[in-house]
Parts: C-alpha cells; sequence; structure tokens
C-alpha cells in the first residue's frame, strides 16, 4: 500500500481534536503526570470518570522516570509494596522493609493502567492559570502549550473545565501557587530540608483538599504544607496518590 503523508497528516490532527474536544469537560484534572499522579489517574478512571492527565513536559514519570541520580531503579518501603503489586510492578527485597523496582517498568505500568482506565494524556500542555467563579471553588484550568511558556509568546489560552483538580506537579506545586498568588486562601509554605522517613510517613496527611476543589498529592502536598523531600524512594508517592483517589471519588459520589 502506497502512503500518503496528507492523510497521516489527517489522521493525527482529526483524532487528537476531537479527543481534546470531547475533554474539554472533565469531572478530574490530574496536573502533572508523576508517580502520584499516575497512581491518582488510573485509580479515579477505574470509577468511570473522565480523567485528564496534564504534563507540561513531552515524557511522562516525573522524578520516578530518572531513578535515583539517573540510575534507573527505585526504593519503595513496605507499607507501599502492594501498589507495586497492584499495577504489576515487579520488585525485589534489598532488606527488610525495602523494596527496589526498575523505575522504567514502574513508570510504564502505571501509565498503561491509566490508559487502561481511560483516563486521557495531554502532554506538552501547562497550566497558566485557574478559573474560579462565583461559587469559589477551581472549576476549570487555563491552559496554553508549554512551548508558548518556554518562547514567552503572548497567545491566549483556552480552558478545560473540571469538577475536580489535583495538584501532582511535584515541587512547584504549580496549580496551589496559581490560587495562592490570585488570592486565594491557602499557603504555600515550599518544601523543606531532606528527610526521607519524616516526609513520607507524614505525607498522607498533607495529601488533602486545600481549597474547595482542589487536592494537592505527592511532592506537591508536602511542598504546600513545608513538609521535608524524600529523595528516590517513591511508596509515599504512590500512597498519596491512592489517597488522593479515594478523597476525590468520595466527593464525587456524594
Amino acid at each position: 500500500m502506497e502512503l500518503d503523508e496528507i492523510t497521516i497528516s489527517r489522521a493525527i490532527l482529526a483524532s487528537q481534536m476531537d479527543v481534546l474536544i470531547d475533554h474539554m469537560e472533565l469531572d478530574v484534572a490530574v496536573v502533572g503526570a508523576g508517580p502520584a499522579g499516575l497512581t491518582c489517574a488510573a485509580l479515579i478512571a477505574e470509577q468511570g470518570f473522565r480523567v485528564g492527565i496534564i504534563e507540561k513536559k513531552l515524557s511522562i514519570g516525573g522524578g520516578m522516570w530518572g531513578g535515583g541520580m539517573m540510575f534507573p531503579r527505585i526504593v519503595v518501603q513496605e507499607e507501599a509494596r502492594r501498589l507495586l503489586d497492584r499495577f504489576g510492578i515487579r520488585s525485589t527485597v534489598y532488606k527488610e522493609g525495602y523494596y527496589v523496582a526498575k523505575s522504567i517498568e514502574a513508570v510504564s505500568k502505571l501509565a498503561a493502567a491509566a490508559c487502561d482506565a481511560g483516563a486521557e494524556f495531554f502532554n506538552l500542555i501547562m497550566v497558566e492559570d485557574v478559573m474560579i467563579k462565583a461559587d469559589g471553588r477551581v472549576s476549570g484550568l487555563v491552559i496554553n502549550w508549554t512551548a508558548v511558556g518556554m518562547g514567552n509568546l503572548h497567545v491566549d489560552p483556552l480552558v478545560m473545565g473540571c469538577r475536580y483538580t489535583v495538584d501532582a506537579t511535584g515541587h512547584d506545586a504549580v496549580v496551589a501557587r496559581l490560587v495562592e498568588k490570585k488570592g486565594g486562601d491557602i499557603e504555600v509554605k515550599g518544601e523543606s530540608f531532606m528527610w526521607a522517613d519524616r516526609a513520607e510517613s507524614r505525607i498522607l496527611e498533607h495529601t488533602r483538599e486545600i481549597f474547595p476543589g482542589l487536592v494537592v498529592a505527592g511532592m506537591a502536598a508536602n511542598a504546600v504544607a513545608g513538609e521535608s523531600r524524600m529523595g528516590p524512594i517513591f511508596g509515599g508517592m504512590l500512597l498519596s496518590g491512592e489517597h488522593a483517589a479515594r478523597l476525590v471519588i468520595q466527593k464525587m459520589k456524594e
């Protein structure tokens, strides 16, 4: 069969435009496709909700993708090992309570789980503002191409509506900072020094709805709370994503 370059281009444009239009109104927007965001999106989408994952970079995986200092291995503690098993991520025991997994396998299988559950990825898209109307809730995200921001171009954005937003943007806590900047009644304290045990043990209490319609997860949750960072141990990220999903699902079903 002779390939037609115009048909190939039309196929890409037509299919992606249909997806984009179909996802202009979401049940849940998960911002950031790191381990917490991927876990959260997969678990929410499994419940039949329309979930969009917005990622500013070309690739997904966040800090998990590179493992520890580009060694493609991650460590997960005992409490979170069940989530490795839940997503079919193989692991080996290093010593009691410490499990090692391949970072690339972990990201790939979390992404596959999100896809299989029906979540849709929108990469190379950044969130530059939030929509808050008279009800005082985050009800939409103002989005633009990442390249527009990188080029410092004046290009007006579009808006994705959503019933709930999960800020899983890692250390930057992008959505939370936008709400704070525009006068929302929250304070993003910024992450503290490295202390893995403290950061991992407290992340679930920081994973919460910090503003109507906005839940924080993963390192974004610790950054908002002024909590420590933990380095290349990722159990807390997975558990935080799971907890955020539970919170949102409960709210959505009320």
